[in-house]
């Protein structure tokens, strides 16, 4: 189904004056034909205060972005795009099977207004031609090596197509939230949520540094690509994709909570230890060079000893003062 846009058909407000002027001239020439003993005129002009008002049915007003899927007796008729005031065959049926259809993005606000009892809703046939954000809810899905992780996404869309956006899918408001879901399912799969040793995240054979956490724009890039291809047949084009929110799944999240400050500890006092045995090292080398005192092996250990427990404790140390002779 390839989309055919009408053109020329922005002659709304010229069969409107049409249909008031004749629907005038049908009301007068009524006595006029019974005056005159012309039936003729009298029934013309009965006819078409009759039937007269089936033309304004072709009348259609679009607003800035909009667009309308038109059918003929079942039939594609084609698409009216752009703001206007048209006239079309009053016999053509707009079709929007996704016109009801609310998911949790722009454009799809639920009105607060109580619909009286017995009363009927509206719902406007019109397509958005507007650039529109679906925010998917989030998910629980297990990463490259099955921790469990919740991700969230925002997509960023509008329709291309609208014969294949009505036409093609039953309905294109959920063909794309199920599609978002099963993209993101399918690509957070491939990394792990931080950054693992001998894990290849692009396909080429050779581990790397990608992950969830640290390669955030890479994954987007990469979720984008995939739906853009599952939704093509839609008529739909995907503009962005970002994710909104990403944490360890509650279950795991004081167990990984606790690993990420164990290895930041182990970081911490790896740092603490290195500069520790290189200031021990710079106080025997100047202790050498200035000859202030003699050590021999015993009292160097015992003094690389006490430094290190100085410079690595968790406490301030406590000296003890020896009065007496060092020896």
């Amino acid at each position: 189904m390839k989309e055919k846009v009408l053109t020329g058909k922005k002659n709304g407000m010229l069969l409107l004056l049409m249909y008031f002027l004749i629907s005038i001239v049908s009301i007068v020439l009524i006595p006029v034909g019974i005056g005159a003993e012309m039936p003729v005129l009298t029934v013309l002009a009965v006819i078409w205060l009759s039937l007269g008002w089936i033309m304004l049915l072709g009348l259609k007003v679009l607003k800035p972005q909009e667009a309308l899927v038109l059918t003929l007796f079942g039939k594609y008729y084609g698409t009216l795009k752009g703001e206007g005031f048209y006239a079309v065959n009053p016999f053509c049926v707009a079709v929007n099977p996704a016109a009801k259809t609310e998911l949790n993005q722009s454009g799809d606000v639920k009105s607060n207004s109580v619909l009286a009892p017995g009363s009927v809703e509206l719902v406007s046939k019109k397509l958005s031609m507007k650039i529109l954000t679906l925010n998917n809810n989030r998910q629980k899905i297990n990463d490259r090596l099955g921790t469990p992780v919740e991700i969230g996404m925002a997509v960023t869309w509008c329709i291309d197509d609208t014969a294949k956006a009505v036409f093609n899918v039953h309905n294109y408001k959920e063909y794309l939230s199920l599609q978002c879901d099963t993209a993101l399912r399918n690509i957070v799969r491939i990394y792990p949520y931080d950054v693992a040793e001998g894990v290849d995240t692009t396909g080429d054979g050779v581990a790397d540094e990608g992950s969830l956490r640290g390669s955030s724009e890479v994954v987007a890039a990469r979720i984008r690509e995939e739906i853009e291809k599952r939704v093509a047949i839609a008529g739909l084009h995907i503009i962005e994709a970002r994710i909104t929110y990403l944490a360890y799944a509650p279950e795991i999240a004081a167990a990984m909570l606790q690993r990420q400050q164990a290895s930041a500890i182990i970081d911490a006092r790896k740092m603490i230890v290195d500069g520790a045995v290189g200031m021990v090292e710079m106080a025997l080398e100047r202790l050498n060079e200035t000859k202030m005192v003699e050590l021999d092996e015993e009292r160097k250990a015992a003094m690389v000893s006490n430094l290190l427990v100085v410079l690595c404790g968790n406490h301030d140390a406590q000296p003890v003062v020896n009065s007496g002779s060092l020896y």
